[in-house]
């Protein structure tokens, strides 16, 4: 029996993916939890399983095109029990789990359509369509008071066109579109790849949404330096794991969160809410662009630990291979621009959390030390903050409890549980 196959919810913020490459073609033999299709979401890339062993029948969604969570994107040719599972799932409506195999075998087939509920006031837009409205020139507040028709009024992709169309005709009373300049000789347009392009949507959103504060201070990282340089080899030997210096400021990041629990928070309109874990996102460099895996439970882990997950995740990060829960669930951000040599740096905040820690380069410098000079290795600590969460107090104090974790260093904190 043909059995359609939709796009999963993989995860509980997606509300879309883009179908990046087909693993097999029609008339190809599927093996139940077989890779069929790699999906791209604004988090990360992941290869969806076959939910059903079978044929695969037809292809819906070609290469590159984004869909809804729930849009049929395949039909297979299924059989004997697993065509009863199917049928199973289908009647169930079980709601779209968050792993990307399970959330495959659960979602074999659409269920049937269920009535609209009506549109909760500031329903979330999907980032495909704020794109599309920055595309066509429609204002974000405007697209906000539209009721769509997607599920709960949610405004899709159809929704938003044909809405731009009618402004561009004059018959929402708003002004047509200004036209977008074409090329000059010599100029060159450089697509945008998925990761480029998601990165755009929420760093936009960020600075639309969030009332961006800043804040500057130096550290003396001579002691933590002369330590690393000292047992780097060492430590690679013993622990199997590079020692880098993001993994002394996850941990003394670590620390002052716990006793700053009002940074480890995200505004929402009724209310600041607290994260009860500690859990920090590292961004990673790839080739175009960033992506920010997350250390779980960052405060419970020594350096060994955060050392180790470090390297394991940069390293996943580089290969494409990340998960879905490797990248979610962050609740403050670190980001180390000082690998390419910055020296002050004002990050933007992730959506969703309330600062971002930016380390940048550790460089020696003459600075007066009991009245005399001395060569210190002094680097820069900068925080971006969302000033409705806290103010500059709260901010310089966070930024002091790192400071004096790194600064406090010694020799005797190698035990790697206290520092």
């Amino acid at each position: 029996m043909p059995v359609e196959v939709t796009l999963p919810q993989l995860g509980e913020s997606t509300f879309e993916g883009t179908i990046g490459k087909w693993l097999k073609q029609p008339g190809d033999r599927v093996e139940r939890f077989e890779p069929l299709v790699e999906i791209i979401t604004d988090k990360v890339n992941v290869e969806m399983p076959a939910p059903f062993g079978g044929v695969l029948k037809e292809i819906l969604v070609p290469e590159g095109e984004t869909k809804n969570v729930g849009t049929p994107i395949a039909i297979m040719e299924v059989e004997g029990v697993e065509a009863g599972e199917a049928v199973a799932a289908a009647e169930r409506h079980s709601a779209a789990p968050t792993s990307p195999a399970s959330a495959a075998a659960a979602t074999a087939a659409a269920p049937p359509a269920v009535p609209a509920a009506p549109r909760e006031a500031g329903a979330r837009l999907s980032p495909l369509v704020r794109r599309l409205a920055e595309e066509h020139g429609v204002p974000l507040e405007e697209v906000e008071r539209l009721t769509g028709t997607g599920t709960g009024g949610r405004v899709t992709k159809e929704d938003l066109l044909k809405y731009a169309e009618e402004r561009k005709a004059g018959r929402v009373g708003a002004p047509a579109a200004a036209p977008v300049a074409a090329p000059a000789a010599g100029d060159q347009l450089m697509k945008l790849t998925p990761l480029r392009r998601t990165i755009a949507q929420r760093m936009a959103q960020s600075k639309r949404e969030i009332p961006h504060a800043y804040g500057v201070i130096e550290v003396d990282m001579t002691e933590v330096v002369r330590w690393r340089e000292a047992q780097k080899n060492e430590w690679r030997q013993r622990h199997g794991v590079n020692l880098t210096y993001t993994a002394f400021f996850v941990r003394a990041a670590a620390a002052a969160l716990r006793a700053f629990s009002i940074v480890n928070s995200h505004w929402t309109e009724e209310g600041i809410l607290l994260r009860g874990r500690v859990n920090i996102g590292v961004g990673v460099a790839l080739e175009d662009g960033l992506t920010v895996p997350v250390i779980k439970d960052a405060d419970q882990k020594n350096l060994v630990g955060v050392a180790r997950e470090l390297e394991d995740l940069g390293r996943r990060a580089r290969e494409n291979t990340l998960t879905l829960e490797d990248v979610q669930g962050g609740t403050f951000t670190i980001t180390n621009p000082g690998v390419f040599g910055s020296i002050w740096s004002m990050p933007i905040i992730l959506p969703g959390q309330a600062a971002i820690l930016a380390t940048d380069a550790i460089v020696k410098r003459p600075v007066v030390r009991d009245d005399a000079v001395a060569v210190r290795s002094i680097m820069h600590l900068g925080l971006s903050f969302d000033h409705r969460v806290f103010d500059g107090a709260v901010a310089d104090q966070f930024l002091n409890h790192i400071k004096a974790r790194l600064e406090g260093f010694r020799a005797a904190d190698a035990s790697v549980t206290d520092i």
